[in-house]
């Protein structure tokens, strides 16, 4: 069966339309034996985006961010998240998008990325596609103190630390953003910042 056989929209209705647009949809799903099912489900949409990863192989280094995130604060976890530099792409293509949210988070200007992969990152209720990049960066790339747009609402912190230290912040649980620990996991398997090691298996 194709997906149209499988699947039939009843009724959507917006719930918020501000920062992102919630919706919710009753639909009929028909399942793998034949029968179907009544289900409800709300999505959130607030556009594509991508992220990507600075990094040195000379020395060994990575560039990151600290941000405040209100979601974390509401679940009273640690707020200020440390990320590699992402953010939408409003309308962009997503190469164009990484080079201006290097530029605008961390005050570097890149020359080449490399495109990794695209992921659903919380496939469950978001449709946010997120594009996963890499570039290096040297000391000379770096055009300006970087920390985002204040009228955005954005206060970042710019961190460069040896990618083996970050990391160790992963395994410690000091870095917790899912697209970050998937970026860190790739430069360290890859050899990006120089010999390949293994892989620190975070705290359970």
């Amino acid at each position: 069966m194709t997906q149209s056989d499988r699947i039939e929209i009843e009724e959507t209705t917006t719930l918020a339309d501000s920062w992102g647009v919630l919706k919710q949809s009753r639909l009929r799903f028909r399942r793998s034996d034949g029968s179907w099912q009544t289900q409800v489900r709300e999505t959130y949409d607030r556009g594509h985006g991508a992220v990507v990863l600075l990094y040195n192989r000379d020395k060994g280094t990575v560039i990151l961010t600290r941000q405040f995130r209100f979601p974390a604060y509401a679940n009273g976890d640690d707020c200020f998240l440390i990320e590699a530099c992402a953010g939408k792409l409003d309308g962009n293509e997503p190469e164009a998008a990484v080079r201006r949210e290097a530029e605008e988070e961390t005050g570097f200007t890149v020359g080449a990325v490399e495109k990794l992969w695209q992921c659903y990152m919380s496939p469950g209720s978001v449709t946010e596609v997120l594009h996963f990049f890499v570039a290096p960066y040297t000391a000379d790339m770096r055009t300006s103190e970087g920390g985002g747009h204040a009228s955005e609402g954005e206060d970042i912190e710019v961190l460069e630390l040896p990618l083996t230290e970050a990391m160790a912040m992963v395994a410690r649980g000091d870095i917790r953003d899912a697209k970050t620990v998937m970026l860190l996991q790739h430069a360290t398997i890859s050899g990006l910042c120089g010999p390949v090691a293994p892989t620190p298996a975070p705290n359970m």
